[in-house]
């Protein structure tokens, strides 16, 4: 993967975090209200929608295969051209860094009648789709892909040949995860016959409230998930689509409430959903107090502000299972906050973060030890050994092209010993697009430099 030269130099902090701010629009809901807006019978307004790389490049995409979208004041309206209107591609379609975008995309696309291929860029291309593609096959789709790393396993580009029908499958999930679930739903709706599925244990469930929010009638059963389109009439209600904020990136703005100096810090409008506040129970478990006030009228989707009075004395904790699934995104925030605390933090069950963006087991090892805290790297654990509260050492860390390596650093480095240099930041942008600004708005220091941006 090719890097970029833009990095971040962030300065201890030299007084305290305060103020009220808001995060993008949530990611994973953006994915969902683009491509079930563009399915939908109607023009489909959504409000806060994630200006994000990755979503931008879901939208992209969906404008590629003939949906038309205007973004007005704000408000992104997707006229949806219904389940049957999707029209063949003229060029590949290149979705970034995006591994919901492929992943979802490509349970659309195997039911379409056209051929499509989907790609990104040198990063995504190297992530394994296998376990997509695979129960995609059981259903009738024809995608290949191209060799990589792991003999056996398949890589983007995808080439999907066109539909030839359907079916529903029953499938268990080896490993619980919502693109995997979701991308097998979009493909149900298309198929003959009921599709059942079953995962080991919780995951991200917006792809079902999305669905059930504009008429589809899909259903959740502890670890079941069912759709049979006998139920239904092929038809999604366009209703207007609010997205909450993003939690995953609410996250780094209270970790840095938490870890350094700080008065009240809030964060307003952020999604609640169960399956995405592990990390707000993980800090629980830590000590940590975080106040939530939920709108009950908030729509398909929970929201609240999140509020810290203040840093926390913090202690070690234990995430295993069902908790680390809930936070598997927060991980390397949360050793940030780990390696503030007291005693040993363990992060288990975590085999799933060796294939995101990079590895991130071994990348959240190499960026705390760069600060000079000890770890200890397993092949599905990441142990960290708190400091207690202690300065960290100042620090150049490599974030590998990952943006949340390079948001977690950013927070380690307010409470490092001096300056702190964190090279290959540009992806930050794929996600939290205003984390510069809104850490910025909290108090911190933190100045992006881009050589290669430069005029001359």
């Amino acid at each position: 993967m090719s890097k970029s030269s833009q990095h971040f130099i962030v300065e201890p902090l030299a007084g305290r975090l305060r103020g009220t701010v808001r995060v993008p629009g949530d990611k994973s809901i953006s994915h969902r209200a683009v491509i079930f807006g563009a399915l939908a019978d109607g023009t489909v307004r959504v409000d806060g929608l994630g200006s994000g790389a990755d979503n931008k490049g879901t939208a992209r995409a969906l404008a590629a295969l003939g949906v038309g979208m205007q973004e007005r004041d704000g408000v992104l309206e997707i006229h949806g051209v219904g389940l049957r209107g999707l029209t063949a591609p003229a060029s590949v379609l290149d979705v970034g860094n995006s591994g919901t975008s492929i992943r979802l995309l490509a349970g659309l696309l195997a039911a379409q009648p056209f051929a499509s291929e989907l790609t990104g860029d040198s990063s995504l291309r190297g992530r394994p789709m296998r376990r997509v593609t695979d129960p995609l096959g059981s259903m009738g789709a024809r995608i290949a892909g191209a060799s990589g790393s792991r003999p056996g396993e398949l890589y983007p580009p995808l080439a999907i040949s066109p539909a030839e029908g359907l079916a529903g499958i029953e499938y268990d999930l080896p490993v619980a995860s919502a693109q995997v679930k979701s991308a097998l739903l979009l493909a149900a709706l298309y198929a003959d016959g009921p599709t059942r599925l079953r995962e080991p244990g919780p995951s991200r469930d917006h792809t079902e409230r999305m669905l059930r929010y504009l008429g589809c009638p899909v259903w959740a059963n502890g670890p079941l998930t069912t759709f049979d389109p006998a139920q239904w009439d092929e038809q999604l209600t366009a209703r207007p689509i609010s997205v909450p904020g993003d939690p995953s990136s609410a996250a780094f703005l209270v970790a840095a409430a938490l870890v350094a100096p700080s008065d009240r810090v809030a964060v307003e409008d952020v999604c609640i959903n169960s399956t995405r506040t592990g990390f707000l129970d993980v800090l629980e478990s830590m000590g940590a107090k975080v106040a939530m006030d939920a709108d009950p009228d908030a729509g398909s989707e929970p929201v609240s502000e999140l509020v810290v009075e203040g840093a926390t004395e913090l202690t070690n904790a234990e995430v295993t299972g069902d908790l680390t699934v809930r936070s598997i995104d927060e991980v390397p925030i949360l050793a940030v906050v780990a390696a503030r605390a007291e005693g040993t933090t363990w992060f288990r069950d975590a085999a799933e973060l060796r294939v995101k963006e990079t590895d991130r087991i071994a990348t959240t090892a190499a960026m705390l030890r760069a600060f000079g805290v000890e770890v200890e790297e397993r092949p599905d654990a990441l142990g960290v050994h708190g400091n207690g509260g202690r300065p960290l050492r100042a620090a150049r860390v490599d974030a590998a092209g990952d943006h949340r390596i390079a948001m977690a650093a950013a927070v380690a480095g307010l409470v490092a010993d001096g300056p702190t240099r964190i090279d290959d930041t540009a992806n930050v942008g794929t996600s939290f697009p205003t984390f510069v600004a809104s850490m910025g708005a909290l108090g911190a220091s933190i100045r992006v430099e881009d050589p290669a941006a430069s005029p001359g």
